[in-house]
């Protein structure tokens, strides 16, 4: 496991206050669920498809159209609930969430309120090396989504897209665990990271499959322990909530503004109305979008087209059977086997893809030097050119081959430099271009002993100093490679003109 150390959340300071105060944050995290189809119906859930094209009878509440239950959104909602060390629920059930928008064809949400599938988990979050916060998962319950109401195509008219329409999504919810900005997006950021190594989610935030709910309310100093010793949420002060929130960035600067907005109604003397918020961007303000809900606002009552959804203690074990290894074991097992760095470690196993890569780079080779190759060459390169991994014209293969003719001296770092571009720009097995293209070092000590003798001999008064001044025999060294070609062994070379100057 890694080694971690857990600290009390840091209330954030809030700075230009009058007074002390701190801040507490919830998230409710809506992910699209990685499937080919909807959670009740069979129409695809490809994104970017003509508006409208991908909407069933169920989805557009057609009369006497019935759910069925996509089995394996069940099953990637499970793979979720125990990537994030979550109860299991062998039953739950479905709800009606009942509200009108012009974008909800049945006029109401199928949702789970009163018997999630997942229950209680966590989410370890790395605030710097070795250092952690634990937050907590309240539950994860399924959820159809919306469609999509555009309102920018026609100065009189709105339109409305249906093709998200009953898509299937989880709602993973924490508890006000969460005590600053930053610690926000890093929260955000790692349940991103575990649920594409789980392919539960791709975290496409861009294309809103995955969106942020922001809970945040200011309390003075000692309110938050008396939460944790009570559970009575009164304690937080009046919480707003920030809607669809889909960048890192954003999620930070909403919370700072709307902690600071907040805190200056509080010191004037005024009350926190509870609401929907949204933020804007372009103003850096968050503004009221309407009051906010209970759920008793939304009349929710058990589905009656759904009956409730029982699955079998064997079917979940075999799913845990086949799970991936997860960001924080991986992270560990580079730490161990391969002796890399913690940041390192972080940096390779930030996406599955990278880790895999790195792996088959690494294997059976000197690990810091395959990290430092793959992060500072290959990532560097890709990063550079706005590349995935996928689209590396490098292989793990190729990189590895570089990486032997180092580690047995056919070429210097220098030279693997100039091999990697090659191979970059036109492929090839490094072996087979080192050879066609002369790039192989001189190892042969009599041919280098040749250069060094010749170097020294025209140079005596370089001599005189080196030996006053040994720091300046690398100015032999470097007149030795450069007479070569650049291809001599810098090793052997330092050797024999240390030898020869009597150094």
């Amino acid at each position: 496991m890694l080694d971690l150390t857990f600290t009390p959340p840091a209330p954030k300071v809030i700075q230009g206050a009058r007074e002390d105060w701190e801040l507490v944050i919830g998230m409710e995290i809506h992910a699209q669920i990685a499937s080919n189809a909807k959670l009740f119906s069979g129409a695809s859930t490809a994104f970017g498809a003509e508006p409208n094209s991908n909407v069933s009878f169920v989805d557009a509440a057609m009369p006497g159209m019935l759910p069925v239950i996509n089995e394996f959104c069940i099953e990637q909602a499970v793979r979720t609930g125990l990537g994030l060390k979550a109860q299991i629920n062998l039953v739950s059930a479905f709800d009606r969430k009942n509200y009108f928008y012009p974008d909800l064809p049945q006029g109401y949400q199928i949702s789970q309120l009163y018997h999630p599938i997942v229950g209680e988990g966590e989410v370890l979050v790395e605030m710097g090396p070795g250092v952690a916060r634990r937050v907590r998962i309240e539950r994860i319950h399924m959820e159809q989504d919306a469609g999509k109401s555009i309102h920018d195509m026609d100065p009189n008219l709105s339109f409305v897209d249906f093709n998200r329409t009953g898509v299937a999504l989880m709602e993973i919810v924490s508890r006000p665990d969460i005590r600053g900005p930053e610690e926000a997006a890093a929260y955000v950021a790692k349940l991103r990271q575990i649920l594409r190594y789980l392919g539960t989610c791709d975290g496409n935030m861009q294309n809103g499959n995955l969106r942020a709910d922001v809970n945040v309310s200011v309390c003075r100093p000692g309110q938050y322990e008396k939460y944790q010793a009570t559970q009575d949420f009164s304690h937080l002060g009046t919480r707003c909530e920030i809607k669809n929130m889909n960048s890192m960035r954003f999620i930070q600067a909403a919370i700072d503004y709307e902690a600071r907005r907040q805190i200056a109604i509080l010191e004037d003397g005024g009350k926190i109305v509870q609401e929907t918020r949204l933020y804007d961007p372009d103003k850096n303000e968050t503004r009221s979008m309407r009051s906010k809900e209970e759920a008793h606002d939304y009349r929710y009552f058990p589905c009656p087209d759904l009956m409730p959804l029982e699955i079998e203690q064997a079917w979940v074990d075999d799913i845990a059977a086949h799970m991936p290894e997860l960001p924080d074991a991986k992270k560990t097992r580079f730490l161990e086997a391969f002796g890399v760095t913690d940041y390192d470690a972080s940096v390779l196993t930030a996406e599955a893809e990278n880790a895999a890569f790195f792996e088959e780079v690494a294997q059976g080779r000197d690990g810091k030097q395959a990290a430092n190759w793959v992060i500072n060459e290959l990532f560097g390169r890709l990063n550079k050119e706005g590349r995935a991994i996928s689209e590396s014209p490098v292989s793990a293969m190729q990189l590895g081959g570089v990486l032997d003719l180092i580690a047995s001296g056919e070429i210097s770092s220098k030279m693997a430099k100039d091999l990697f571009e090659i191979v970059w720009n036109e492929g090839g097995d490094p072996k087979e271009v080192a050879a066609a293209r002369g790039m192989k070092q001189v190892t042969d000590t009599g041919a280098i002993e040749k250069a060094v003798d010749e170097i020294i001999a025209a140079n005596p008064d370089q001599v005189e100093k080196a030996k006053a001044n040994p720091k300046l025999a690398g100015w032999f060294v470097g007149q030795v490679i450069k007479a070569t070609g650049g291809k001599a062994n810098p090793a052997a070379v330092n050797a024999l003109v240390a030898q020869k100057l009597g150094l």
